[in-house]
């Protein structure tokens, strides 16, 4: 007689993994949105974020995506190919570029603005501002649990 063919456990539903699969799919529904846009959720964060905070080098927005300077790199070269974004030389230092939104960026980070916002008011819903202070600052201690546990 056959042995039964296993059946496969439940995941988990532990507190770690609805945090993975929300991160996921967050990006996911950022991704979703921002494709009318032709952009990806770490090309619409770079260019925001160039555009808005003025020139930085491309490590200061490697640390600002928590991504590697290759990484970031890559993401600079499509957003400069598109005429978003455009590298120029640092005053104090030749081997460094600096990146600055260009004046076609402007009206696409508006466009990454209203989706931002419109997406985080679905998200948000029958949630209240308090469960969203006391969940912010859960997932704050959270991070500096997990900077303590990677620091080791």
């Amino acid at each position: 007689m056959a042995s039964p063919e296993p059946v496969a456990a439940a995941p988990l539903r532990t507190v770690e993994n609805v945090l993975m699969a929300a991160s996921r799919d967050l990006r996911r529904a950022y991704d979703n949105r921002l494709a009318g846009l032709g952009l990806k959720l770490s090309e619409a964060w770079l260019l925001a974020n160039v555009h808005t905070r003025g020139p930085m080098t491309q490590t200061q927005a490697a640390e600002l995506l928590g991504i590697g300077r290759a990484a970031t790199g890559a993401l600079i070269d499509g957003l400069e190919g598109r005429g978003l974004l455009e590298r120029s030389a640092h005053a104090g230092d030749r081997r460094v570029w600096l990146l600055s939104s260009t004046e076609a960026a402007a009206p696409v980070v508006e466009d990454v603005v209203a989706v931002d916002a419109a997406l985080r008011h679905e998200l948000w819903k029958g949630i209240t501002r308090a469960e969203q202070r006391e969940l912010s600052q859960i997932l704050e201690r959270l991070q500096g649990n997990l900077a303590a546990v990677l620091n080791d």
